[in-house]
């Protein structure tokens, strides 16, 4: 598949718990829920899905269960990164027979590699499948971002390689990727508030927490982006802006999952420690978020 057909909006699909085991069936709705709304593809146990608490074979597990309830409506791109090298070229050539069609990689966290290390990481995981990946740069959890130099290395030297899911808040870093890199290359924002701005220094769309709750909101918002509709796009840019920040009010998953569960759309808002339950003072300030929201979320 072409990593141009993963622009869009591809939801970072949370995994439902229930008496701290995988809720198979209410996963198997919210895939529905996802794709019956608009969503292009869909990313099976990233951050949003509590990869660092699931076990190796619930991770698995997770993944074949997205693609098989998908049913080829959209693309499942598998969360399969790791700090350990051999720890994520397991995940990946495991998810690939279990048929993801793409592969999204953090960049390896803790140990702090050098740009140098972080290549190499990158280099060892992309030669155990053919299939796409997406490098992920969060340096606000990983404490080293994927940079441009390491990005244009990889495509140059293993052009499945050619996506990243940008997160470090800089449109420069945005616009340099694509200076660098030219069109043929997927970027993707990993933060719903700068979708837009994000889109607009060259981004193509994003993995999205948001459209966890709001799917059909979420993709619309794309599509404007991707039709050039500048107006369009930051009027729903700024009457969002509010909601999105408000779901990082504490650490993802935490408050995507609160709100899910007020909304009907999960059985339980349980996640797994050391992550816990949103604070009753958060519940009120994201309560009230939705309450003013509710009009235009419609």
């Amino acid at each position: 598949m072409n990593i141009k057909s993963y622009r869009g909006t591809h939801t970072a699909l949370v995994t439902p718990l229930l008496d701290d085991k995988v809720d198979w069936n209410c996963l198997e709705k919210l895939v529905d829920y996802q794709f019956n709304n608009g969503v292009d593809g869909l990313v099976s146990v990233g951050t949003t899905g509590e990869s660092p608490t699931l076990n190796t074979k619930e991770h698995l597990a997770v993944i074949e269960k997205t693609v098989e309830y998908a049913n080829s409506r959209g693309p499942v791109i598998a969360g399969t990164g790791a700090n350990s090298t051999s720890e994520a070229v397991q995940l990946t050539v495991e998810a690939d027979k279990l048929g993801a069609n793409a592969f999204l990689i953090v960049a390896p966290y803790y140990n702090k590699p050098s740009q140098e290390g972080v290549y190499r990481h990158f280099a060892k995981i992309a030669e155990s499948t053919e299939k796409p990946i997406v490098l992920y740069s969060i340096p606000g959890r990983c404490n080293i971002e994927v940079s441009v130099e390491v990005c244009k290395k990889l495509y140059r030297n293993y052009p499945h390689v050619a996506g990243i899911k940008e997160a470090g808040g800089s449109c420069d870093k945005v616009t340099a990727l694509r200076n660098s890199l030219g069109e043929d290359y997927l970027i993707l924002s990993g933060d719903d508030g700068l979708t837009i701005p994000f889109m607009g220094a060259g981004a193509e769309g994003v993995i999205s927490v948001a459209s966890n709750a709001f799917p059909a909101q979420v993709s619309e918002l794309v599509q404007l982006g991707l039709k050039n509709d500048l107006q369009g796009a930051v009027h729903l840019h700024l009457k969002y802006n509010e909601l999105f920040k408000t779901l990082f009010i504490e650490p993802n998953p935490v408050p995507i999952k609160y709100l899910m569960k007020k909304l009907g759309l999960l059985t339980s808002d349980e996640v797994r420690l050391p992550l816990c339950g949103l604070e009753q003072s958060n519940q009120a300030v994201l309560e009230a978020v939705l309450e003013r929201s509710r009009d235009f979320l419609k």
